[in-house]
């Protein structure tokens, strides 16, 4: 059956009205709701950047960062999740086709997680390896088909990525953080498992953006050019949620201010300039990190990510500053109220500042390249 461009939008349509139904929930006990995660699975996202070959939608990163952003308004974890199972499709591609019909042949939408820091150990052995070992902060990891993940951590065979089912590992619950609660980013880890050789790529050539069966330019991208998006767009809609929020408490309160030179009878006070200002501010700093996301896609979409690759590692990760100084000054605006634990504008608020922590958006891992790049043209 050939899925159309309007059942996409009323899947993803649905998938944001059950993260935000869910994420004061899912905020609260630090997993996502089994409706969330189903509405996510039944959207393109999934499947957006596996090959067409496997019924895939092999889609652009303009697409899925427009998703992604919508779904991230609703709730910042299930947005996260939803760009870490789309995003592994473009890692995975760059198994051998043999490995790619294991993952995708009659379930395209298969729930994908990575691991992208080595660990563990690996030992070659007829036909594959053995795989051993524990991978922290691997985000989804309680609801993935399929993790991809790298090893060994040091010594031994090459590194490589291997794809590893469902029955060949667990989850060790291990993320308890203050914001991204319900990303579940837990420990995944395998006892022992068989990986046959075609169910691995090595590590040099997934994160060189080098690809043996596809030439799509959007699984023949190095890591560097891509990694900060593949966070980013969760928390533009976190804080785009926070913008929101911080927007209907200023309206309420200059709605319960009297009139002008009537006495005050008690109650909020009114929303002065300070917190107009702050809101202003706020949406222009937003605006001006999707703008430079908006220059990171443009790249990609292009095929010019691998020149550009440090370019957009900038680009993004100077994005997620001028979201964390957004949210701070809606925060402070907002007064006490906002910090009660129903009001969004705090989950947002811690949401994105823990998410903008995260080492693909760490502005002093991008710089050193970017000015090695720029001073190369200069």
């Amino acid at each position: 059956m050939t899925t159309t461009m309007t059942d996409e939008r009323t899947a993803l349509g649905a998938a944001v009205r059950a993260a935000a139904d869910h994420a004061d929930e899912a905020d609260r006990t630090g997993r996502l709701s089994g409706e969330a995660v189903a509405a996510v699975t039944a959207t393109a996202l999934p499947r957006h950047f596996v090959p067409a070959r496997w019924g895939g939608a092999e889609s652009t990163f303009r697409e899925l960062t427009g998703a992604v952003s919508e779904l991230g308004e609703a709730c910042a974890s299930t947005a996260w999740c939803a760009a870490m199972f789309a995003y592994t499709g473009r890692f995975a591609a760059h198994l051998p086709i043999d490995g790619q019909r294991d993952l995708w042949d009659g379930t395209p939408g298969a729930l994908l997680v990575p691991g992208l820091v080595p660990a563990g150990s690996a030992e070659e052995t007829e036909g594959g390896f053995l795989l051993r070992g524990r991978w922290r902060y691997v985000s989804g990891v309680e609801f993935a088909d399929w993790a991809l993940i790298a090893g060994p951590a040091s010594g031994g065979v090459e590194p490589r990525f291997f794809a590893v089912p469902r029955t060949d590992f667990t989850c060790e619950p291990t993320w308890d953080a203050v914001g991204m609660r319900a990303t579940g980013s837990h420990t995944l880890a395998v006892e022992e498992a068989f990986v046959p050789a075609h169910r691995t790529a090595l590590f040099k050539e997934v994160m060189g953006g080098l690809n043996h069966t596809s030439q799509a330019p959007q699984h023949n991208v190095p890591l560097p050019a891509v990694g900060g998006l593949t966070c980013i767009s969760a928390l533009i809609g976190a804080a785009r949620g926070a913008l929101a929020s911080a927007t209907r408490t200023a309206a309420a309160k200059r709605a319960a201010a009297p009139p002008s030179g009537a006495p005050r009878t008690g109650g909020p006070p009114p929303a002065g300039d300070a917190a107009s200002l702050a809101i202003a501010t706020s949406a222009a700093r937003i605006e001006a990190a999707e703008l430079l996301i908006d220059q990171v896609v443009s790249a990609l979409d292009a095929g010019e990510g691998r020149p550009r690759a440090f370019e957009n590692a900038n680009r993004a990760s100077y994005a997620a500053s001028l979201l964390v100084e957004a949210v701070n000054a809606l925060m402070k605006s907002a007064g006490t109220a906002a910090q009660d634990r129903s009001d969004p504008l705090q989950r947002c608020w811690r949401d994105v500042t823990v998410g903008c922590s995260h080492a693909a958006l760490r502005p002093e891992r991008a710089a050193p390249g970017f000015v090695e790049a720029l001073a190369a043209r200069t």
